[in-house]
């Protein structure tokens, strides 16, 4: 296994895309998806940021996202793949199904494969960053080895 490509929630291994419907907790809060709370951090208004949490489908909280009828917050651009890093460990760790698929990939290089994003995922011909792919990998060698903290709570 050399690389496993998702994008559609319906296809192999979709579980692993942001609009899979695995609610996650954060911040004192549920969040559908883990794309309703990336979406959702883009933003400073408190009321935006509950307008998108409360979205009825991961479509429309990356739409709200996407508006820039709301001011994006200032450190955006220097925080996104931290905070895709925390949704991403979040729905991973507290969904047991997902952490053993996840597992299960070994060493495979997982790749969100989309010609509609060059950032998140592959560009459609292997020239994107693949952000999305590479923290799902760090997830993964987290959750192979967690830091001794984690080990030993979970004991």
């Amino acid at each position: 296994m050399d690389a496993i490509q998702f994008y559609s929630v319906g296809d192999d291994f979709g579980q692993f895309a942001n609009f899979a419907p695995f609610p996650i907790h954060l911040d004192g809060e549920r969040w559908p998806t883990s794309e309703h709370y990336f979406q959702a951090q883009k933003f400073d208004a408190e009321h935006y940021r509950q307008e998108i949490r409360k979205a009825n489908s991961p479509m429309i909280a990356a739409q709200l996202g996407r508006s820039r009828k709301v001011k994006l917050r200032r450190d955006w651009e220097s925080v996104k793949d931290g905070i895709m890093r925390v949704a991403v460990l979040a729905k991973f760790t507290q969904h047991e199904e997902l952490r053993t698929l996840l597992l299960s990939t070994g060493e495979a290089k997982l790749v969100e494969h989309t010609e509609d994003d060059s950032y998140w995922g592959d560009g459609g011909d292997g020239s994107g960053k693949n952000k999305l792919g590479q923290i799902l990998m760090e997830v993964r060698a987290t959750l192979r080895n967690p830091p001794e903290s984690e080990a030993m709570e979970a004991n």
